[in-house]
């Protein structure tokens, strides 16, 4: 990439430490270049803030902020939440994020005849990419610019320093200054305390958890939520219907309140290393949890495990930036065909960070009481003999051979 070619720079901008101060290291060693902010709203609600503002008094030409929450819903979130995706517990939320924002850059830097696109992901970290490999799935020939694996920064330490030395205004010091990204689904937590292994999340601590609150500060009293879901898409809360986007939202606040969804985890990076992150999922959680229940129910015994095996997989997909795949859309279509009969209700209750399954109900259950009940029936216990007899037959066989 010849320097001198880039004129225009459009920037994936979150108002955050990394992206505020590269709005002024692009235009110090980029010849000055435009720089137009680009903000993707996927949900960090109050993030937003003061960001036009911001943006422009640290240099850049303009800000666009998309909204981009319905489309985050319903083209990421709900075919991962149908699949049962996760990566080792982590329920996907910056990594499904990361496909529709840089969907969204390369919208921005076409409408901009943009020269080039930049992102403020370290060369540490697996969002750099995801949002690379995005981009090159709708702009291939795009040059990317990733200040972290070009400048002399080393730290987060010293991107402050810069901040302050170029009049870089922060919302946090260096005593708060967690790496965090936030969405409607959820909200992580790396850095500081949290890179020794040692040290217990601070949940009780004032301002540490933002989207709820610890099991231990929440009520004595439990709370009961109802779920429908039609074809494995929730569509009602409590018997209200509402959109996917209005139940991860209203979840949020309820499991928030009772200390749901909160996980400490130390991942295997894409990138090779281990690192720990704390993760806030309240509505999430629920939805995953409450999903589970009525597959458990609707689907058959073959159809539900080979679904739970693709589920890893599809969970490494989303994980290792392979949403824009052959294989993702193939896993997609079979999760569409095995969610047919997902439709249903469940009810959940919500104590102190537990979710405690209180009912389910489908029109499509293959739950039959008549059958499974310990009292009468017209289940033939004696068939049980001859299909234990060829069941064994194998084990059978080899412990005669084994015996001669």
């Amino acid at each position: 990439m010849n320097k001198a070619n880039i004129k225009k720079v459009v920037l994936a901008y979150s108002g955050g430490l990394d992206t505020s101060i590269i709005i002024p290291w692009l235009k110090e060693n980029y010849n000055g270049c435009e720089v137009i902010a680009v903000s993707g709203n996927v949900g960090q609600a109050d993030e937003l803030e003061g960001l036009e503002e911001k943006a422009l008094k640290t240099g850049a030409s303009k800000l666009y902020v998309l909204d981009l929450t319905d489309e985050y819903v319903n083209e990421y979130i709900m075919p991962c939440l149908k699949a049962g995706a996760t990566y080792e517990e982590y329920l996907l939320g910056t990594a499904h994020a990361r496909p529709v924002i840089a969907k969204g850059l390369v919208e921005i830097a076409k409408r901009e005849h943009a020269d080039a696109i930049a992102h403020g992901c370290t060369g540490k970290g697996n969002d750099q990419v995801r949002f690379e490999l995005a981009i090159k799935h709708f702009a291939p020939d795009m040059p990317i610019i990733a200040p972290w694996r070009e400048w002399t920064i080393k730290s987060r330490d010293e991107e402050i320093d810069y901040a302050e030395a170029h009049n870089v205004p922060l919302k946090i010091d260096r005593t708060t200054n967690y790496s965090k990204d936030k969405n409607l689904w959820h909200l992580s937590h790396e850095g500081l305390d949290l890179e020794d292994t040692g040290n217990e999340p601070q949940y009780e601590k004032e301002g540490f958890l933002e989207m709820g609150v610890s099991p231990l500060k929440a009520p004595d009293e439990p709370t009961y939520v109802t779920l429908d879901f039609e074809q494995g898409i929730p569509t009602a809360l409590n018997g209200e219907k509402l959109s996917a986007k209005e139940i991860i939202l209203k979840l949020n606040e309820i499991g928030g309140a009772n200390g749901i969804g909160l996980l400490d985890i130390v991942e295997n990076r894409l990138v090779g290393m281990k690192c720990r992150g704390v993760y806030e999922t309240p509505g999430g959680a629920i939805l995953y949890k409450a999903h589970s229940v009525l597959e458990s129910v609707c689907l058959d015994k073959m159809t539900l495990h080979e679904k739970q095996k693709l589920a890893i997989t599809f969970g490494e997909l989303v994980y290792n930036a392979q949403w824009f795949t052959p294989l993702r859309e193939a896993l997609s279509a079979f999760v569409d065909k095995t969610q047919e009969r997902v439709t249903g209700t469940v009810k959940l209750k919500l104590y102190k960070g537990n979710m405690i399954n209180a009912g389910v109900w489908s029109p499509y259950s293959l739950y039959s009481e008549k059958i499974a009940t310990f009292g009468e029936s017209d289940y033939d216990q004696t068939d049980a003999a001859g299909f234990i007899n060829l069941y064994g037959l194998p084990i059978k066989v080899q412990a005669m051979v084994d015996g001669q």
